[in-house]
């Protein structure tokens, strides 16, 4: 029997045992880099074997201060977005925002999978800063951090939310998802992309089932991803295929035949983004590589590496997306001809900003006809 107090039970260290974490793309879950301490079990000395339970999602709620995040990153086409939830249930090991749970005190391995913060007045907040005299609109991505369409937003549901606003006050939105609960608002979608003020964007990382399945264990099978990105084309939504990230060694063979799957589905459009390991990822996904793939673990980190400078991630903007070196310009040359093949080397169509207009609320002055 092993003794863990319950405020620390979350932040063992060393490798969770496969049964309690079955399901989950982390195997550990070490304080994150913020922490002055690593928790870690004990056995107590009774000669009991009492197995722990397995690892359960826990949702917390948050009351954001802001609704609206900006950034000036000079490599990303967007300056602002909305994050719904902090940590993200689908569990994607190579996921480059699992270092964001340090900020909280939490862990970026299992932590970032089963403990999660879901914002329920994110809607009103953003109502609030929508309405503010000095706003200017411009797209808002969601999606760029953490997955808005991740299992919890069937009950919680403050995405849907998000997008009534968006489509009352008539502000362009681009939506990145691996979820095909995105289905359920099809409604919302269908109208607001009548008025060109909607984009969607479908993640497809491999479109091998059994390695789908280790790499983002709860996120749903390519080949349902690629029918979610059907329907939502059939509905008249823009919607290009997403593959990322492409990890060099393991899904990079695929290129090729992800395209052709994102045209025939019905994407407009396709982009991609090479594999980036920064801080506790880095560690994490080597871990993983251990456990799943060892027979490519050094093959695979030696790419990355090659493709990052020499080390295993490159923050540098303009570099971190795509890589650099012979490596990384192979692939993307790769990218350049398959795009040009199945007729995809195009731009999304530009979301409109001029319909945006506050709807009138309890109190407001009517206009003069």
């Amino acid at each position: 029997m092993f003794f863990i107090r319950s405020s620390i039970r979350r932040m063992e260290a060393g490798d969770i045992e496969p049964g309690r974490r079955r399901g989950r793309g982390a195997r550990t879950n070490r304080s994150g880099r913020y922490e002055s301490l690593e928790r870690s079990r004990v056995h107590d000395g009774w000669e009991i074997d009492e197995p722990l339970p397995p690892l359960r999602t826990e949702v917390s709620a948050e009351r954001p201060r802001a609704a609206i995040t900006r950034n000036g990153s000079p490599d990303i086409p967007f300056d602002r977005s909305i994050n719904p939830y902090r940590g993200c249930e689908h569990g994607c090991i190579y996921c480059f925002a699992r270092p964001t749970h340090a900020w909280l005190g939490l862990s970026p391995g299992l932590d970032f999978e089963t403990r999660l913060v879901v914002r329920p007045e994110m809607p009103r907040v953003l109502e609030r800063e929508l309405r503010r005299k000095r706003y200017v609109p411009a797209p808002i991505a969601i999606g760029t951090n953490t997955d808005p369409y991740q299992p919890v937003e069937a009950e919680h549901r403050v995405m849907r939310q998000v997008l009534e606003v968006l489509r009352d006050f008539r502000h362009p939105v681009t939506i990145a998802t691996k979820g095909t609960l995105v289905e359920r608002d099809l409604d919302i979608l269908s109208e607001m992309a009548r008025l060109q003020l909607v984009q969607v964007g479908i993640t497809v990382t491999t479109l091998d089932r059994v390695l789908s399945r280790a790499l983002e264990p709860r996120v749903p099978l390519p080949q349902r991803r690629l029918a979610t990105l059907r329907r939502l084309a059939e509905a008249g939504i823009p919607v290009r295929i997403m593959i990322s990230p492409v990890i060099p060694g393991l899904t990079c063979n695929e290129i090729e035949a992800l395209v052709e799957a994102g045209r025939d589905a019905g994407a407009r459009a396709v982009s991609w983004a090479m594999l980036r390991l920064p801080l506790e990822v880095a560690p994490l996904f080597r871990e993983w590589l251990a456990e799943h793939r060892p027979e490519r673990a050094a093959r695979v980190m030696a790419r990355v590496r090659e493709s990052h400078g020499g080390r295993d991630y490159d923050p540098e903007w303009g570099r971190r997306m795509k890589g650099q070196g012979t490596y990384a310009e192979l692939l993307a040359s790769r990218f350049r001809v398959a795009l040009r093949r199945a007729g995809l080397d195009r731009a999304m169509p530009e979301l409109r900003c001029d319909l945006f207009a506050p709807p009138t609320q309890k109190g407001d002055q009517l206009r003069l006809l």
